[in-house]
């Protein structure tokens, strides 16, 4: 029989861990979602964020599959994430409409691009699975038009939005952290091993670079200053 990554209970363990947390992570994203459109100014808007929810279950349930398909129980996946997942929102929780959208544009993206360097060091299949989830479901156009709209109309609004935006970056690096502090499988995938090279200090800050150029880039595609 053919070996795969999968025959090294290490990696496993890693991709397990790194499957449930994205799994956890596209629940809750649905749940939030879903909650935010009640906050919604208009039926229009209502209507796009329940199609943007429903993208998100979609997202979950293929994180799910695929966990099944490995012999694994989505739930117990998931599980470990559960409480720093939590905390992260209800730090977070937004106080209106376009603070819902600010998160869900920048503190969800930064998160986002965080797990997708992470899918460099798993094997095809799943880094396809998960650049395939983090693709652009049409999220970013929505939030960029609703955010910039508003503070043409009210200015003063991008002073606070900011604000929160560089609130969010600040959280969402410290989960992050916590996370791969937390679960020693995905400290090990970044750090690598014999076989399968990792991140040096070097390619650490380099990734980190990544992170926050991309960050600035979609607070200025929100006429917000990072």
């Amino acid at each position: 029989m053919e070996q795969t990554a999968f025959d090294d209970p290490a990696y496993r363990a890693a991709a397990v861990d790194l499957l449930g947390v994205l799994a956890y992570g596209e629940l809750t994203a649905f749940e939030r979602i879903a909650e935010d459109a009640k906050l919604a100014p208009t039926l229009n808007d209502k209507a796009e964020l329940a199609a943007l929810a429903t993208t998100e279950f979609g997202h979950f349930q293929q994180l799910r599959d695929r966990l099944v398909a490995l012999g694994v129980d989505p739930m117990e996946a998931m599980q470990p994430f559960v409480t720093p997942l939590d905390a992260f929102h209800d730090h977070t929780a937004p106080s209106d409409w376009l603070e819902s959208l600010v998160k869900a544009y920048v503190g969800d993206g930064l998160a986002n691009d965080f797990y997708r360097e992470i899918a460099s060091f798993v094997d095809a299949e799943t880094r396809a699975l998960v650049l395939e989830v983090f693709a652009d479901s049409g999220q970013a156009e929505f939030v960029v038009d609703r955010v910039r709209a508003a503070i043409a109309e009210d200015p003063k609004l991008g002073g606070r939005l900011a604000l929160w935006g560089r609130r969010l970056v600040g959280e969402a690096l410290s989960q992050a952290q916590r996370i791969a502090a937390d679960r020693d499988s995905l400290a090990a995938l970044l750090a690598g091993s014999v076989d399968r090279p990792g991140l040096d200090l070097a390619a650490i800050g380099r990734m980190f670079t990544r992170l926050t150029e991309a960050h600035t880039a979609r607070m200025t595609a929100l006429g917000l200053q990072a």
